[in-house]
């Protein structure tokens, strides 16, 4: 899906809700659209969607975005890049040294934020739109289906947030306060409750790939559950999604396991059967380092890559040369290294150096272990603009494997049948099964060790780390710190001359 809107001033801009977050334009005014005279037609709506949805897939200018940091905070993976200080962002979640000032909690906060804004604009003004029922319903859907994803991010990342619903009059802007996290949670719930009747079971990938649909929906209800341990709810919602026979295709959605799991990170596998929900990416936005964070491309395809990558035999991999970010350490590599998903998962640029096959220079915090997941390939550099900043791979948010382990988490964590047999041993072990492994007990040993090796570099291992209450022991060799790290601080520029307090665990009072 094209993300960007460009004739729609006040959604284009994204104003953001708070002092920090103010973006100018330069715009003539022969151009402008103004926002009275906007949403008239169903042209009109959909455009304003798009700019929704291009909050989603939204990337940092500073080469990152929310996999990179989840990825960098991670016990699998550390920041890397040339030095110390490159990608200072993602350095400082990788120590745990982030503060108010440092760090990439504002690009976090301003992303949610401008898309909620967007989507409470939208919601306010479909209403008056002359068009089709039933396809009203659904933007409708999508829109309070993006906004509570938005919702969800922001109450995990920051825990005390603001509530909106509606837009803010801008005299207000500087008295918005916080709410109990519950209160999210409540808004979350609701709002996809209430989008998923009105979203298709399937859309077609080549004209309408990335949009929600009920499924996407039904497992982002079910994520919901699960963070805040409703565990019996959770399995229903994923349930609906995995289907009724577990390693077979969803009747209704038609999701099912690809066969070859390296299957899953080829460029041109977009939308795929395993696919529930992901972030569109292009090779043809023309993306430049004017506005690096404005590419349509994947900005995670060139920083993971090995830096100064040179093939020596032509029998070595098409690796674009890279920056050298996000690579393993040695412990994950020993972990997965016998693990059949080790070759898709980690490329191992220090065996190919051994055996003459390639060179390459070594990056800060190097181990020699890349994200084989997402390295750029040279067979997919973009036909025009900047080469690194238009890769054309697709992020997946969410897969069916990932919502296969999910259930079975759910089941077990809410006291159900676990047991050779039953649901949840079949849908975690079609898991293993899809990688030629042999079933195991469903435990929850077991399952943090699955999703560890199944969804390695995809940004889900800090999250789960903190979901189950392992991150402090985990971490603690990065300097992780309990009661503190499980939540990012407020950016310092949202509690400038607002009501909005800083949370405790950061030196607050929230």
């Amino acid at each position: 899906m094209k993300r960007k809107i460009t004739y729609v001033v006040v959604i284009l801009a994204g104003l953001q809700l708070f002092a920090g977050c103010k973006k100018y334009l330069e715009i003539s005014p022969q151009e402008r659209v103004l926002l009275d005279n906007y949403y008239k037609t169903p042209a009109d709506a959909f455009a304003a969607l798009v700019s929704i949805y291009d909050r989603f897939g939204a990337q940092a200018g500073g080469l990152y975005d929310k996999v990179a940091i989840m990825s960098a905070a991670s016990d699998d993976q550390v920041a890397g890049g040339g030095g110390p200080s490159d990608i200072n962002d993602l350095q400082v979640v990788n120590t745990f040294t982030l503060n108010p000032t440092t760090g990439p909690q504002g690009y976090l906060w301003n992303k949610g934020y401008a898309g909620i804004f967007r989507a409470n604009v939208f919601l306010s003004k479909i209403g008056g739109i002359t068009m089709d029922a039933t396809l009203k319903a659904r933007y409708t859907g999508e829109a309070k289906a993006l906004r509570a994803i938005f919702y969800f991010d922001l109450v995990r990342f920051f825990k005390n947030i603001p509530l909106l619903t509606s837009e803010v009059d801008p005299k207000q802007i500087y008295e918005v306060t916080q709410v109990a996290p519950a209160d999210v949670y409540a808004l979350i719930e609701k709002d996809l409750t209430e989008a998923i009747p009105a979203l298709p079971n399937t859309i077609t990938g080549a004209s309408e790939g990335g949009r929600l649909t009920k499924g996407a929906a039904q497992a982002m209800l079910g994520k919901v559950y699960l963070q805040q341990a409703k565990y019996a709810q959770a399995a229903e919602q994923f349930a609906i999604v995995n289907g009724s026979t577990p390693g077979q295709a969803n009747a209704t959605y038609g999701y099912k396991l690809l066969t070859n799991f390296g299957d899953l990170f080829k460029v041109n596998n977009k939308f795929n059967t395993e696919s529930i929900l992901e972030i569109v990416h292009s090779n043809a936005s023309n993306g430049g380092w004017g506005d690096a964070g404005a590419s349509e491309g994947n900005l995670l395809n060139i920083i993971v890559g090995p830096r100064g990558y040179k093939p020596v035999l032509a029998s070595a991999p098409d690796y674009y040369s890279g920056y050298s970010f996000l690579v393993f350490t040695k412990e994950f590599f020993d972990f997965i290294h016998f693990d059949p998903r080790n070759k898709a998962t980690v490329a191992n640029l220090d065996s190919l150096e051994k055996n003459g096959i390639a060179t390459y220079e070594k990056g800060y915090q190097n181990s020699g272990y890349f994200l084989e997941k997402t390295i750029g390939r040279v067979a997919d550099k973009a036909p025009t603009g900047q080469t690194e900043l238009n890769f054309p791979q697709d992020s997946y948010e969410i897969r069916l494997a990932d919502t296969y382990m999910l259930e079975a988490e759910a089941i077990l964590q809410s006291g159900g049948a676990v047991g050779a047999g039953s649901r949840a041993y079949q849908l975690f072990n079609a898991v293993r099964a899809r990688v030629g492994l042999n079933p195991v007990a469903v435990t929850m040993d077991n399952i943090m060790r699955e999703r560890r090796a199944e969804l390695a570099g995809e940004g889900h291992r800090f999250l789960d780390l903190v979901r189950w209450g392992k991150a402090a022991t985990v971490l603690a060799y990065k300097g992780f710190t309990a009661n503190k790290n499980e939540i990012f601080p407020i950016p310092q520029a949202e509690l400038n001359n607002t009501k909005i307090q800083q949370n405790k665990e950061y030196g607050g009072t929230k």
